[in-house]
């Protein structure tokens, strides 16, 4: 289920003259006289050459950009790519626009088995964001095609860089290609079709991928989750003939420095139960697993990664589904923990799944709880298609976002106003599943809220990823992004267990 193809990242020095290549990606930006070819790898007279010739050739520098030519006599690469950078001035190339470069020249060099980059790579962390942007632009979904597409992924980068003997740079390759594979699993998750990936058969893909790395992973089936009270999981899951499960997945290194627990949506079809969405569009409703998907390979690469950091997962996956089991709108379930929902809206059921997975990570004390979720269709109206939106308590809500900036995600801090939590009491029940309409996705926010439990008299520091937007792309491929499932926030989480390891 999880078939992400193998990439071979390799760094050379600048002087590229003997390496042989199907295509050798330049750099060009968007100046504001017009394009400057970045970096150059040749002679000041090849340069010269190539630089008088973008303009003629139509070649702006913009990001996405790529144009294919003959190669020149100074290289053995079979042709050149002139891959744009977008608009910047030479100081202000930042690692993110390098990581949108090199994945979108990737992913437009389908076909080409092995490519030579020379874009500006004068550092480390340069040479490492080109080759994460490869490691996630090589990424072709062919699950469910009976032969698989004639242009395979790239299988080989070459990143020419001045950094090329630079002691840090093997492991900064190795931290890129396992960040890469990660993201491109991820998406493998949420591109299978939902009638392939259902509760059971996720939360065996899940131990499936787990074998021969350090993770624990236990499985709840429904009958373990009915006797021990995990009514939002089974509330949502009722009306399906496949039923729910919460999956635990745990990372414990020798001496942790710190616990952090993660809690991911895996809803694997949302119809929207009794309360059924409309047609159109629900085919896309295969990526409300997203989180659950995220959650689980950030685990992957920090166990790969080899992190000295405690984390663990819980993967709650239930499918939505209208049938004569389903919970109706009016019933009332009681969540894992104890406390009772009125359920007004079927279709606000990622949040009660969740809420079951974060009491059951509470019980167990982490140092900071974070919940990953295609949870509203609010944050899209606040935020995009692009920009994840993180509500919490402010440090680590702050910790997060942070974290996003320097994986290079989109992410931004939102409020959990206190006027929110009135909206959500119930006649009936201790809460209603949905409130104040106006600012839905942080209304959801201020109800998981309501489940993050206590360490010694202290809330344990939580906070809430609504990824509804950059989950799931159904507009046109861009930079290191393909269609359809994207991997968004697993880098977050990453760099966010690294800042975790090394805090003191």
């Amino acid at each position: 289920m999880i078939n992400s193809m193998d990439l071979k990242l390799t760094a050379v020095s600048t002087d590229i003259k003997r390496i042989s290549a199907g295509a050798l990606v330049l750099g060009v930006a968007k100046g504001t006289d017009g394009p400057v070819l970045v970096a150059s790898p040749f002679s000041a007279k090849v340069t010269e050459s190539l630089q008088g010739s973008l303009a003629a050739l139509n070649i702006t520098g913009a990001a996405d950009e790529l144009v294919r030519l003959p190669a020149t006599a100074e290289t053995k690469a079979e042709t050149l790519a002139f891959a744009g950078l977008g608009a910047f001035e030479e100081s202000t190339l930042t690692e993110e626009a390098l990581r949108r470069a090199a994945g979108s020249a990737t992913r437009q060099l389908a076909g080409v088995p092995t490519v030579l980059f020379a874009l500006p790579a004068a550092t480390v962390g340069q040479a490492a964001a080109i080759a994460e942007g490869v490691a996630m632009g090589a990424y072709q979904f062919n699950n469910h095609r009976s032969t698989p597409a004639k242009k395979l992924p790239l299988g080989e980068a070459v990143i020419a860089t001045a950094a090329s003997a630079d002691k840090d740079l093997p492991a900064a390759l190795k931290r890129a290609a396992i960040l890469g594979r990660a993201v491109r699993a991820t998406r493998d998750l949420v591109n299978v079709a939902p009638n392939v990936l259902y509760p059971e058969s996720f939360a065996q893909a899940v131990k499936d991928n787990a074998k021969g790395l350090p993770l624990k992973v236990t499985v709840l089936d429904d009958k373990k989750l009915e006797k021990d009270g995990y009514g939002g999981l089974m509330g949502v899951g009722g009306g399906s003939e496949r039923k729910p499960r919460m999956v635990k997945v745990e990372y414990a290194p020798a001496k942790p420095a710190k616990h952090l627990a993660l809690v991911g949506k895996g809803i694997t079809f949302d119809t929207g139960g009794i309360s059924i969405k409309p047609a159109a569009g629900m085919h896309a409703m295969k990526c409300d697993m997203a989180g659950a998907a995220t959650i689980f390979q950030a685990i992957v690469a920090i166990a790969e990664l080899g992190l000295p950091i405690k984390v663990t997962g819980w993967l709650c996956l239930a499918e939505n589904m209208p049938g004569g089991a389903s919970t109706r709108p009016g019933d009332v379930i009681t969540m894992f923990g104890g406390k009772t929902v009125e359920v007004l809206n079927t279709d606000a059921e990622g949040r009660l799944v969740m809420a079951d997975g974060l009491v059951a990570a509470s019980a167990e004390k982490p140092d900071a709880l974070i919940d990953v979720a295609t949870l509203t269709g609010a944050q899209m109206v606040a935020l995009g298609l692009r920009t994840a939106g993180v509500m919490g308590d402010e440090t680590l809500r702050n910790a997060v976002v942070s974290a996003a900036d320097k994986a290079g995600e989109a992410a931004w801090a939102m409020p959990m106003p206190e006027e929110l939590r009135p909206t959500i009491d119930s006649q009936v029940a201790d809460l209603a599943n949905i409130g104040e309409r106006m600012g839905g996705m942080m209304t959801a926010a201020v109800f998981l809220n309501e489940f993050v439990g206590e360490s010694d008299g202290t809330k344990i520091p939580w906070a809430h990823l609504d990824i509804a937007g950059p989950a799931f792309n159904e507009q046109a491929a861009y930079g290191y992004t393909h269609k359809n499932g994207t991997g968004s926030s697993v880098r977050t989480l990453v760099a966010l267990a690294e800042e975790m390891s090394s805090a003191k």
